[in-house]
């Protein structure tokens, strides 16, 4: 299907209006917020509420004559993305996904405006081919862009980079990368698209490594590393460089571990990056957190809870007074769960103040303190300023020492709410590990009124997923009492949707212990974690391998992914 020349730009809001999808009013709303904020107009519109993706789609599709494609689902060829020049795909927001079976004269063509008659003229001109353009959402196209063109732009910019040096004869100091003209250097535009790449992947972390043979490039994505790109040695020391600039390092250190810190926004959405570098024997490696600033406050529905969990951890949030402890290895999802805790309680008629090191994400109506050790503002100092704030509810960022334990139990014991975290491997040794700081037992016991101990599992890819009759030692660690009762697991395959890894995202897994009378009696006698476990089990507490097991049988993760986290005695094989 081609569009005529002789077609009039049509605009995006009047035919949603002439479909009756939305008002005029709405339409007028959307247009002052555009001119305000920017964006696409039918982007703006889905934010604002006015419609939900799949009426915009069937309106757009029906109204436009063109087909929808669901570009997280397409596999595209090599050969394709080399014909259409990253220039022409950045400029439009467009991606070539195939030619057509019918007629390979024909190109079909993803466009976020498949109106957009240059972008057609351009594009048929520059692969000398007929173009069909197919609607699809612009994140989307951003996503293809960045898995497709991002790393053969990053390749280029190395490239030009390696060409640059070697015409000036000799490499570049750290002081003359920082003089360069700074948009347009091929190494600042290399370590955007690292940067860019990883957030279009959904990477929690980048990776620069510096082999013996080379530079590589791995993403942690659901928890696992995934190699994307790799360098010559000789452009380290400029993407070290660079990153040290935008993170406010001390370019000229090489020698110490550096920390810093950077904010991006790719896609109109801010993000936070966390820095670390650490000097290796071959080198600089970077470590690079990356963290949305609205990813970390996500609604209760999203963490994964199902009707029981959600039901006691309600009941544990709805506490008076009392210490609340989140615990579990880094990355297990602590801070969402605090976050998520935290924008529950945060109403009008309550003081919340958190101390973190470092401010993860800003929430509005609570008061957040960094500590800055330099400033001798310390996890400590900063709570004892706090309780004269007149505090309703306090977050402390971690409990890393026995002095933050003693004025969070105080703070507890004298009327505060107080949530923090720990790191732990279960709900019951945490209780331990508190009294271990120099808590009393019997104190321990009055403060805690509650305890979650989270990891996280990857989510099994809905779309390729399949499923096999479990075998009688796996029904065993799923806890299936009936050895002759046929049980369905599912196993990760891979498909284009999940980047062939057969998962995508990830979700909580739980083992929540409110703190009953029983249980404070027990902990205030300075019982051991077994005694305490086994008391909570008693009072109905699911363990984190219950909980990874329930999600198993559901259907939503692998026995794999539950091993991980889990701990399985040679017994229970």
């Amino acid at each position: 299907m081609r569009i005529s020349g002789g077609r009039k730009k049509i605009r995006v809001g009047d035919l949603l209006v002439e479909a009756g999808a939305i008002t005029e009013e709405e339409l007028q709303q959307a247009l002052d917020y555009q001119k305000e904020n920017g964006g696409r107009i039918g982007n703006v519109i889905m934010e604002m509420g006015f419609i939900s993706q799949d009426l915009l789609v069937t309106v757009l599709t029906s109204q436009l004559g063109v087909g929808y494609v669901e570009l997280k689902a397409c596999k595209i060829e090599d050969d394709i993305v080399r014909l259409v020049p990253d220039n022409l795909v950045n400029k439009y927001k467009v991606m070539p996904i195939e030619f057509d079976p019918d007629n390979p004269n024909v190109l079909k063509v993803a466009m976020v405006d498949p109106m957009d008659l240059n972008a057609i003229d351009d594009i048929a001109i520059a692969t000398n081919t007929q173009v069909e353009p197919l609607l699809a959402m612009e994140d989307d196209i951003m996503d293809a862009i960045g898995k497709y063109y991002g790393s053969a732009q990053a390749m280029e910019a190395a490239e030009a980079y390696r060409r640059e040096r070697d015409a000036d004869g000799s490499a570049q100091t750290e002081e003359d990368e920082a003089q360069n003209d700074i948009d347009n250097s091929p190494i600042v535009m290399l370590v955007n698209q690292i940067i860019e790449g990883g957030v279009r992947q959904r990477a929690s972390d980048i990776h620069i490594e510096p082999l013996e043979g080379g530079v590589r490039v791995r993403y942690r994505i659901d928890g696992a590393l995934k190699q994307v790109m790799s360098y010559d040695r000789s452009i380290l020391a400029a993407i070290s460089a660079r990153i040290k600039i935008i993170g406010g390092m001390d370019i000229a250190e090489k020698r110490k571990p550096q920390d810093g810190r950077i904010t991006v926004m790719v896609d109109r959405r801010e993000y936070d990056v966390r820095v670390s570098i650490l000097p290796t024997v071959y080198g600089e490696k970077t470590v690079m957190r990356l963290t949305s600033k609205d990813g970390l406050t996500k609604p209760k529905s999203a963490l994964g809870f199902d009707e029981q969990t959600l039901k006691v951890f309600d009941g544990i949030l709805s506490n008076p007074h009392g210490i609340i402890l989140v615990t579990g290895p880094t990355g297990s999802g602590k801070s969402t769960t605090l976050y998520t805790s935290l924008s529950e309680l945060n109403t009008e008629d309550v003081n919340i103040i958190t101390v973190e090191d470092p401010v993860e994400a800003n929430i509005d109506g609570i008061n957040q303190v960094q500590v800055n050790v330099k400033a001798e503002l310390t996890f400590a100092s900063a709570l004892r300023s706090i309780l004269r704030q007149d505090p309703d509810i306090i977050m402390i960022g971690e409990i890393r020492d026995g002095e933050t334990a003693q004025i969070a139990v105080q703070a507890a014991i004298t009327g505060h709410l107080v949530v923090s975290t720990l790191h732990t491997n279960s709900a019951a040794s945490t209780v331990t590990r508190i009294i271990d700081m120099g808590i009393e037992p019997y104190v321990a016991g009055d403060a805690l009124v509650g305890v979650i101990a989270q990891r996280l599992v990857r989510r099994l890819c809905t779309s390729c997923k399949q499923p096999r009759l479990a075998e009688d030692d796996e029904k065993k660690i799923l806890g299936v009492e009936d050895m002759d009762e046929d049980v369905i697991v599912y196993e990760a395959i891979g498909c284009p949707l999940c980047g062939e890894t057969g998962y995508a995202g990830r979700i909580g897994v739980y083992e929540m212990m409110p703190v009953s009378k029983e249980l404070q009696a027990i902990i205030a006698k300075g019982a051991t974690a077994d005694v305490i476990e086994k008391q909570a089990l008693k009072e109905g507490m699911l363990t984190l391998k219950m909980g990874a097991a329930k999600h198993v049988l559901n259907g939503i993760t692998t026995l794999s992914e539950m091993k991980k986290i889990t701990y399985t005695t040679g017994d229970e094989y």
